[in-house]
């Protein structure tokens, strides 16, 4: 317990805090979409701005945010045409982010510093600013969710009657996908683009188990992944290996956990049910 006493684990925990947040609003809303692939796409998009910023000299995730971005904007606008399918724009975007990603990484002379950290990410380096910036955006992400729950709820569950409704559907998915976007190049630094989605998803999809309420599904969900975060965190300051995987792993086994009690309850009342019958 004495490297609490250290800024960079302070940090990191506050980083962790705020992760948990942003992944239980961005996260519940795309799993209950059912667009779960739109984190992996966007992850993997912005790799071509880290490309373009390493080999412009700029910053790789001013460019990365950049690209992500426009990348959100390009999705939500190629699907609403409906001359292509939502998930074939994601993985059209995806596809052409990682090969200018490489493309422009292999141009770029020399060593690029920081790279390892936008493809696994390493919580322990990030500092106050990188905080600051994060905290920024959590604060405005929950306030956009505040004011507007409603609108999001029936759009996230149910786009077509919430259209009827009257709720401009189109407007509240492209600033989602804007809060998502910057929310995925603000967490690729922490967790890494290899990893981000688990983050985005797993504690979801634990929730999902357990309840079909939105609001619930967020406060669940994160705390799911505030406990696996944290539980990673130590785990890997103790035996030595990347955060991110650790936290990765720690969830995969809560979703192990949580899906052999779910079976269990579920097979117990399916017994009482049968011997109420009889």
């Amino acid at each position: 317990m004495d490297i609490l006493q250290y800024t960079f684990f302070q940090n990191a925990l506050v980083g962790i805090l705020l992760i948990s947040v942003v992944a239980a609003i961005i996260g519940t809303y795309i799993v209950t979409r059912r667009m779960v692939f739109i984190a992996g796409g966007l992850t993997h998009a912005s790799f071509g701005g880290l490309g373009i910023g390493y080999f412009a000299g700029i910053s790789p995730t001013f460019s990365a945010l950049i690209f992500a971005t426009a990348t959100a904007l390009g999705i939500e606008l190629t699907s609403r045409t409906k001359r292509i399918r939502e998930d074939s724009a994601i993985a059209l975007f995806w596809a052409v982010g990682m090969a200018v990603g490489i493309i422009f990484i292999f141009l770029t002379p020399g060593y690029t510093p920081g790279l390892s950290e936008f493809l696994f990410g390493n919580i322990l380096t990030i500092t106050t600013t990188d905080i600051t910036l994060f905290a920024i955006y959590t604060l405005a992400l929950v306030l956009y969710v505040t004011v507007q729950y409603r609108p999001i709820l029936y759009t996230a569950f149910d786009t077509d009657f919430a259209r009827i409704q009257g709720i401009k559907t189109s407007h509240i998915n492209t600033i989602m996908m804007l809060f998502i976007a910057i929310g995925v190049v603000l967490s690729i630094r922490l967790i890494g683009i290899m990893l981000l989605m688990s983050v985005l998803t797993l504690p979801q999809i634990i929730a999902e188990l357990y309840t079909s309420r939105y609001k619930t599904m967020m406060i669940l969900s994160g705390s799911v992944c505030l406990a696996g975060s944290v539980v990673g965190l130590f785990m890997s300051a103790i035996i030595a290996v990347p955060t991110g995987a650790c936290i990765v792993v720690v969830l995969v086994v809560l979703y192990a956990i949580a899906k052999a009690i779910h079976a269990l309850y579920t097979r117990t009342l399916r017994n009482k049910s049968m011997n109420i019958r009889q």
